[in-house]
């Protein structure tokens, strides 16, 4: 298996390889998996090559942690980033695994946001223990912004911002713990407005920049450009419509929720022109994004074995010109997106 070439994360002098490995589905999200399946996906993983692996204490209120941590502990080579601004406490009313924000955990705990500076280094203390790692390399701010926090935004920017978030990071930082941090967020606004507050190396953007949106490249892309800083794509997929396809069997998922009709209509128009060319949408969702010069990795969510196996012979599956040019052609992709191989 050969080596997946890394990327630069900004002017920090840290890499990341370029695919990666997005562990939400490690903490139950959508369904729940068991400790074995939760085992064998990392193992897969690692056998395939994959070096670089995403979490957060969100994920499963701490499973997905946990179990990262299991599958890596003595590995040693492999990248690790997790999310600050949730601190979860014990809860002894949580005893089964229904449904909670998105995941079916039984993880006993309750979650409260805490952007503050006590809050960040508690976070990064509490993901430590959670791992049983001795350090992760990049921290990401995890839901800051209006989508998630609508009108309590504002309280929770001025913890990060004005209450000493940001200094917590920097520090952490600057004492080399951490390698670097940024956003893991799933809107731009935020981003941009934040970057006039910190330097970032690195900003997890999730599902604002796929085949289906190309939002970002307006003013997100010549920002982080202009500051040095690096993004990572999560949600390639946009939730997973570009994977499944307009037709499957479950309700095609996009931004988490069943995809619109006019969602529909645009996954459609991009399956034809995949279909006329013999190419897998899900791998030309992967080669696009890779495709931006500011992006140093793409982290798809894996939940099992054949996933990771997909992923892999998706990252390798060869793509003619001719379908990037139809794609451009009709109108299917922004015509100053960067495409493979494309001027």
């Amino acid at each position: 298996m050969s080596a997946i070439p890394h990327r630069p994360v900004g002017s920090s002098g840290f890499a990341l390889p370029e695919l990666g490995f997005g562990a939400a589905a490690l903490g139950n999200l959508y369904a729940a998996i068991d400790d074995t399946q939760a085992v064998a996906t990392l193992d897969a993983a690692l056998a395939a090559g994959l070096r670089y692996v995403d979490t957060a204490p969100h994920y499963g209120r701490g499973l997905s942690e946990r179990r990262v941590g299991d599958g890596l502990r003595g590995v040693g080579d492999v990248i690790v980033s997790t999310k600050v601004g949730r601190l979860m406490a014990p809860d002894e009313t949580i005893t089964d695994d229904r449904e909670r924000d998105g995941f079916h955990s039984a993880m006993p705990f309750r979650m409260a946001y805490d952007y503050s500076h006590d809050g960040i280094l508690r976070s990064h203390e509490h993901s430590l223990q959670r791992l049983g790692l001795a350090r992760v390399d990049l921290l990401f701010v995890h839901d800051i912004g209006r989508v998630t926090h609508g009108a309590a935004d504002a309280q929770y920017r001025a913890q990060l911002v004005e209450g000493g978030g940001l200094k917590a990071l920097e520090r952490l930082r600057d004492e080399g713990a951490i390698h670097g941090f940024g956003l893991g967020v799933n809107e731009v606004d935020v981003c941009l407005e934040l970057m006039e507050e910190a330097r970032f190396d690195v900003i997890l953007l999730a599902g604002r920049y796929t085949l289906l949106e190309q939002g970002p490249l307006d003013r997100f892309f010549p920002a982080c450009a202009a500051a040095g800083t690096a993004v990572i794509v999560g949600g390639p997929y946009n939730s997973g419509i570009l994977a499944t396809g307009s037709a499957a069997a479950a309700i095609p998922r996009y931004n988490y929720a069943p995809a619109p009709q006019g969602v529909l209509d645009r996954v459609r128009a991009l399956e034809a022109v995949a279909a006329r060319h013999g190419v897998s949408l899900a791998a030309a969702a992967l080669a696009f994004v890779l495709a931006h010069p500011q992006v140093a990795s793409v982290i798809p969510g894996l939940a099992d074995p054949e996933q990771v196996a997909d992923t892999i012979r998706l990252y390798h599956a060869p793509i003619p010109q001719d379908f990037w040019n139809e794609l451009r052609h009709a109108g299917l992709v922004r015509p100053d997106a960067p495409l493979p191989g494309v001027s």
